[in-house]
C-alpha cells in the first residue's frame, strides 16, 4: 500500500522499519480467547517492582499535577554516591534507549557515520538512520561483536560506535581486555556508547564494569536502565554516564520533563531495596540454569545465556515454533527481524513459567 506521506519524510525515514517489541499479553489473550498467557519475550523482571519502589510510587501520587524535575536531582545524587562519580556525569532518559537518541541527535546526521554490529540491538541503527547518518554494520563473529571488524570501519566521518555488553539478543559479551584495547583505538572524534542494560544480572567472572574506564576515556559513555534488574520497565527510566562536558552537550537535546515523577522516585527507591535485588538475582540464576538445561535436554543448540535471556535455534525455522507457542499461551521472541530466522529468544520467568515454556516447547517440537 502506497503511503503518500513518505514523500515528505526526512531523509532516512522512508526506508526505516519500526522496532518490533514483544507481543503484549493482553493482545494475545484477546486473540486466543485465553486468560492465563505468560510472556517471556521482553527480558522483563518476573518479580516486578520491589516493595520499596511501590511504596515510593504510592507516596508520590498526590504530586502528579506538578511537572517533574528533569535533571532528576535526588536520583542523580544517589547514583553518584553509589558509583563514586561526579553528579555532573549523569543524564537521564525515558528508558536508556532515549539516552541513545540523545547521543545520535547530538553527534550524528547527514555526512556522518555510525558503527553498529550485526545482530546488535535494533534501536541503535533505527535512531542513526532516522538522523540521516550512514549506518555501517560490522559483520558479527560467532553472533557477537567483532571488534577488529568494527575498528576497520572507523574513519574521519565516524561519530558514534555502539556496543552492547552483553549483546541483546544473542547473549555474547566482551571481556575487559578486548574492550579496553578497542576503546583505546577509537579516535577522540567518535563516541563509544557502551550499553550495559544487563550489568546487574551478569555473574560471569570476566564480565567488565565500564565505569572503571570513564576517567581514562573521555569519548566513552555508558548506558544503563532500571527496566531489567529493578523491574521498572513500564515506567521507563534509564541513564547515561560520561565525562561532564559530554553530558553537558547531551543535555542540550534533552526535553525538559522527559523522565516522569513516578519513574524517578521508583528508581531511587529501587537502588536502596537490596533485598528485592537479591531475590531478583536468585530467581534469575536458577531460571537461567533451568532454561539452559531444559533446552539442552530438548536437543536444541543455544547461544551463550546472558543477563536474563538466552537465544536458541530450532529446526525448520523459528516462526513456526513461535506461532505454535502463541496458540498455547506462551509468548517468546522471534529473531527474524534481526536476520536470525532459525532462532528464538526466551527470557527468564518465574519457576512455574519456565517449566510451562519448556513443556509447551517440547510438545511443539
Amino acid at each position: 500500500m502506497c503511503n503518500k506521506y513518505l514523500e515528505y519524510a526526512a531523509a532516512g525515514v522512508s526506508d526505516l522499519r519500526p522496532y518490533q517489541p514483544g507481543k503484549p499479553l493482553a493482545e494475545l489473550e484477546r486473540e486466543q480467547g485465553i486468560r492465563d498467557a505468560i510472556k517471556l519475550a521482553s527480558n522483563e523482571n518476573p518479580l516486578g517492582p520491589g516493595p520499596m519502589a511501590l511504596a515510593a510510587i504510592r507516596a508520590a501520587l498526590p504530586t502528579l499535577a506538578l511537572y517533574p524535575e528533569g535533571s532528576a536531582p535526588e536520583l542523580r545524587a544517589l547514583l553518584a554516591r553509589q558509583l563514586d562519580l561526579d553528579p555532573r556525569q549523569f543524564i537521564f532518559g525515558n528508558g536508556s534507549d532515549q539516552v541513545v537518541e540523545f547521543a545520535v541527535r547530538a553527534f550524528a546526521g547527514p555526512g556522518t557515520e555510525v558503527i553498529v554490529s550485526q545482530y546488535a540491538f535494533a534501536a541503535y541503527a533505527i535512531a542513526a538512520q532516522a538522523s540521516g547518518a550512514t549506518v555501517r554494520i560490522a559483520p558479527a563473529r560467532n553472533y557477537g561483536h567483532d571488534l577488529e571488524a568494527m575498528a576497520g570501519l572507523l574513519n574521519a566521518q565516524t561519530r558514534l560506535v555502539f556496543i552492547a555488553n552483553p549483546n541483546n539478543p544473542t547473549g555474547t559479551y566482551l571481556t575487559a581486555a578486548a574492550l579496553e584495547t578497542f576503546i583505546d583505538s577509537v579516535p577522540s572524534h567518535a563516541l563509544v556508547v557502551l550499553d550495559e542494560a544487563y550489568l546487574e544480572l551478569m555473574d560471569a567472572a570476566d564480565y567488565p564494569d565500564g565505569k572503571h574506564w570513564l576517567r581514562r576515556f573521555g569519548n566513552l559513555m555508558l548506558t544503563r536502565t532500571f527496566s531489567k534488574a529493578y523491574g521498572l520497565a513500564g515506567l521507563r527510566c534509564g541513564y547515561g554516564i560520561g565525562h561532564p562536558d559530554l553530558i553537558a552537550v547531551l543535555e542540550r537535546v534533552r526535553q525538559p520533563f522527559n523522565v516522569n515523577t513516578l519513574a524517578q522516585v521508583a528508581a531511587h527507591a529501587a537502588l536502596t531495596d537490596l533485598a528485592h535485588l537479591r531475590a531478583t538475582l536468585a530467581n534469575n540464576h536458577q531460571g537461567m540454569v533451568t532454561l539452559r538445561d531444559g533446552l539442552h535436554n530438548l536437543g536444541l543448540t543455544i547461544l551463550p545465556p546472558a543477563g536474563n535471556f538466552t537465544a536458541f535455534a530450532v529446526p525448520g525455522g523459528g516462526q513456526r515454533v513461535y506461532d505454535a507457542l502463541l496458540q498455547r499461551g506462551v509468548i517468546i521472541r522471534p529473531l527474524t527481524p534481526y536476520g536470525m530466522p532459525d532462532h528464538l529468544r526466551v527470557s527468564v520467568g518465574l519457576p512455574v513459567e519456565n517449566q510451562r515454556f519448556l513443556k509447551m516447547l517440547g510438545e511443539v517440537l
